[in-house]
């Protein structure tokens, strides 16, 4: 499994727009994806998600930081990279996230989840919502 494991990491760390098909020799094709704005099934589904993100975000980029493989389990740590289009243009944005995947027995995807805090990662850093989502946590600690 470490040598698809290492397959995946690479086919994501060089994710680019035209490259979106090739996600089909990593992904099993009924294989299932969740992240906190998704949940679909099929390497179709999928691809339209990235499809998506490309058309949404100037030159978003993984780079996984560490990787545990136990069996046909393995989780990533990452950082995804992006700037947004039309609001903050150029201002490049981190998120830090994991991924839990379940390969089969051909080293290919069946299931993928994501976690990652969108109210820390992402919300926090708009100019309204941030104020609301800032004020909100400092409520719930109190």
């Amino acid at each position: 499994m470490q040598a698809a494991v290492d397959q995946i990491v690479n086919a994501f760390e060089n994710l680019t727009p035209s490259g979106v098909q090739a996600l089909e020799r990593i992904y099993a094709a009924d294989a299932y994806f969740k992240d906190p704005f998704n949940e679909v099934q099929g390497v179709p589904a999928i691809q339209s998600i990235f499809r998506h993100m490309y058309a949404q975000l100037e030159q978003p980029r993984f780079i996984v930081s560490q990787r545990i493989v136990q069996g046909a389990q393995c989780f990533l740590s990452w950082e995804f990279h992006f700037a947004f289009r039309g609001f903050q243009p150029g201002q490049v944005q981190c998120i830090r996230g994991g991924s839990h995947l379940q390969l089969n027995g051909e080293g290919r995807i069946t299931s993928h989840r994501d976690y990652w805090d969108a109210a820390e990662e992402l919300y926090e850093k708009w100019p309204l919502i941030g104020s609301l989502m800032r004020w909100l946590k400092r409520r719930g600690q109190a």
